[in-house]
């Protein structure tokens, strides 16, 4: 039975315009010049760098970030975590509360093999499963969650946040390794006064704070802000995306990553439509009225996907528009969930195949 996965995407040497479509591309020089960046900054501010590798999701991709400066990675799932285990990195944080016995299992397993293993929890119940775990076995290192105006996981006053840190501290098999934060975009000044509010806290209760991690890509270029911090986690900055750009944390040209899409039919003047769906672009909005940005056809808007289909309106677009059989060039809404959709990823320089690696963390989302 033949399998078409193993079917070769592209080499090196070979013109991105040639690729079959859908498929998604990163520009290395882009991609080098978003690592560079992001680190010269944090080595300027002297904040440790904690990449966060569901962007990637590519072992290879990681250990650039390494060598650019960055301390330890994060990932969000055990079974992620495992993956960069098994290609060499030790100092791996888990930023997700660990729950039932057979993520414990492997958790335990994986605690075992490597020096450096952190995960985070934000309530009794996550603590007390760790413990009940990991009692008797080399202790696992815990940070408490916070929530610090992300309105995602994380415990809801600084007093929460001491007192779990010391039920941390306090459980067997468990070691109090600090406090993590995940904010909301522009929030600096929140997220400093809920971390010196536990810090003082902790202090109190004689119990010392190794790390204070703060995260996130749209709040990248304020890390420094928060003085408190002694770690940034960031991920999207390594390809950047539409959302990005409207951020302002960075511009079209800093976007790594395009979809490429063909035009397969033109059934009117005014609509397109494309070999990329929803299994191609993804169907986060990320807040957008539309599905990606269409370079070169800023006013064409991705009004819908279906799994295989995406349709673009190009009522708004003023002189040529594309026609059947020309690629498209996508900055997607949310290059993240991309990452995930493909089995491989192609990377280029000035349209020319440097290389492809595979996804190695695709679909590990337990």
């Amino acid at each position: 039975m033949h399998d078409n996965r193993v079917a070769v995407v592209a080499k090196a040497g070979d013109r991105v315009a040639d690729l079959s479509t859908p498929r998604p591309i990163i520009d290395e020089d882009r991609l080098a010049a978003n690592i560079l960046r992001v680190q010269s900054y944090m080595d300027e501010h002297g904040l440790n760098f904690r990449p966060h590798i569901k962007t990637h999701k590519i072992p290879a991709l990681a250990a650039a970030q390494v060598a650019a400066g960055a301390k330890g990675i994060n990932c969000q799932k055990v079974t992620e975590a495992e993956v960069f285990a098994e290609a060499g990195f030790e100092d791996i944080l888990i930023t997700f509360n660990i729950i039932g016995a057979a993520k414990l299992e492997r958790l335990g397993a994986l605690n075992d093999r490597i020096s450096g293993l952190k995960v985070v929890a934000d309530s009794d119940v996550t603590v007390n499963g760790l413990s009940a775990h990991f009692s008797g076995r080399k202790p696992l290192t815990v940070l408490v969650e916070c929530d610090t105006g992300g309105a995602r996981c994380g415990v809801q006053t600084p007093e929460q946040a001491a007192s779990l840190g010391k039920r941390v501290a306090a459980a067997d098999g468990l070691t109090f390794g600090g406090i993590l934060t995940y904010p909301k975009p522009q929030s600096a000044d929140a997220v400093e006064a809920f971390i010196q509010a536990t810090l003082k806290q902790l202090t109190a209760e004689g119990i010392a704070c190794p790390i204070v991690s703060n995260g996130g890509t749209p709040s990248l270029f304020q890390a420094h802000l928060v003085k408190s911090a002694t770690e940034h986690r960031a991920g999207t900055y390594i390809y950047n995306d539409r959302q990005m750009v409207r951020m302002g944390h960075c511009t079209q040209a800093d976007c790594a990553m395009h979809v490429v899409a063909t035009v397969v039919s033109r059934p009117n003047s005014d609509r397109a439509v494309i070999d990329a769906g929803s299994k191609a672009l993804t169907s986060d909005l990320q807040g957008f009225a539309d599905f990606g940005l269409v370079v070169g056809y800023p006013e064409a808007k991705i009004t819908s996907l279906s799994e295989e289909h995406g349709v673009i309106d190009l009522s708004a677009c003023s002189g040529q528009r594309p026609q059947i059989g020309e690629k498209l060039f996508i900055i997607p809404n949310h290059t993240c969930v991309v990452s995930n959709l493909f089995d491989t990823m192609v990377f280029h320089r000035n349209g020319i195949v440097t290389r492809v690696e595979d996804v190695a963390a695709r679909g590990l989302v337990w």
